[in-house]
């Protein structure tokens, strides 16, 4: 599924990730690190290293070619990663739907990027991918993400105790869908 690259606001551009960000990657992750810690599972040391996210990058890239995944990555002028945007377990078929996550440095909250990449990969979602329906979990507490969903047409679905095991504990989670649209399914 090829998908194009898009400039976005204040020089960021929206692009599949290359085999060639990994090093921009760990740099974002290492400097995003106490900034995401919350949000995220207990990563191994190796995730921050420029090895662990070149064999990440390798995977993803994979699952890309398989149909299973689509990474986005929001990328700076300079090369920099300014945050991403992926779908994982895309399922073909009557379910026709995928998972979303995403994550914004630190430096660039509240600048409307995350609500901005969102709606790109919901736009791609239904355009390039086909899918029907998107779905995305927020710890309860997350109320900056929370908003970005709303604000792109995400509607809550429940509650889903126990749902992921983020910063060392299993947590309960909010859940949120979007359908994206009423056609049939190509099966």
């Amino acid at each position: 599924m090829p998908v194009e690259t898009e400039e976005m606001a204040d020089g960021v551009t929206f692009r599949l990730l290359a085999r060639g960000d990994a090093d921009a990657l760990c740099a974002a992750y290492v400097a995003n690190r106490k900034h995401l810690e919350p949000w995220e599972p207990v990563r191994p040391e190796s995730f921050f290293t420029a090895a662990g996210q070149s064999e990440r990058v390798h995977g993803l890239l994979r699952q890309y070619a398989e149909g299973t995944a689509l990474p986005m990555v929001l990328a700076e002028a300079d090369g920099r990663i300014a945050g991403a945007v992926t779908l994982t377990g895309i399922v073909r078929g009557p379910f026709c739907s995928a998972y979303l996550g995403y994550w914004v440095a630190a430096d660039r909250q509240n600048r409307g990027l995350a609500s901005a990449a969102v709606r790109r990969m919901c736009r791609i979602a239904r355009d390039t991918a086909g899918l029907h329906r998107l779905e995305a979990s927020t710890l309860l507490d997350n109320a900056g993400s929370q908003r970005v969903l709303a604000k792109c047409g995400f509607q809550p679905i429940g509650t889903a105790p126990d749902y992921l095991h983020i910063n060392g504990a299993w947590r309960d989670c909010r859940l949120f869908q979007r359908i994206l649209h009423e056609r049939d399914p190509a099966i």
